[in-house]
């Protein structure tokens, strides 16, 4: 699967950001997909995912109503909308994807997921 991720930016602390992940090279619908997230000198971080469905979501407390996963099979794109923004979130967000079909096991997303897409660069100014 190939994963292809947009929308970073510089946004204002509180503003809110979207971004996508664009997939290709298998069937989309069959995968939970999920987004990660690494700030400077930091470990990589899990930030949310979704089953492939997209009606079973999970996430990091640090995001949790704030930001939202979802996904458009048709497209067969995910999203992650970001709102109230903090600096703390500035980070490359990286997309991922499950590689076992109609499996959604968060617990196991936290160490990882099995295929990665290049990452796109989150700046929040204070």
């Amino acid at each position: 699967v190939q994963l292809q991720a947009s929308g970073g930016g510089l946004v204002q602390a509180g503003g809110s950001l979207r971004l996508s992940c664009a997939a290709s090279g298998r069937t989309f619908s069959n995968y939970a997909m999920g987004w990660f997230r690494q700030a400077p000198g930091k470990e990589r971080e899990f930030v949310a995912a979704i089953n492939w469905t997209g009606d079973r979501t999970y996430y990091a407390d640090s995001v949790k109503g704030r930001f939202t996963i979802s996904r458009d099979n048709a497209k067969n794109t995910v999203y992650l909308q970001m709102n109230s923004l903090k600096p703390e979130d500035a980070a490359v967000y990286y997309c991922a994807a499950d590689n076992t079909p109609w499996r959604f096991n968060p617990s196991r997303y936290y160490y990882g997921m099995d295929s990665w897409g290049k990452g796109t660069l989150v700046t929040v100014s204070s």
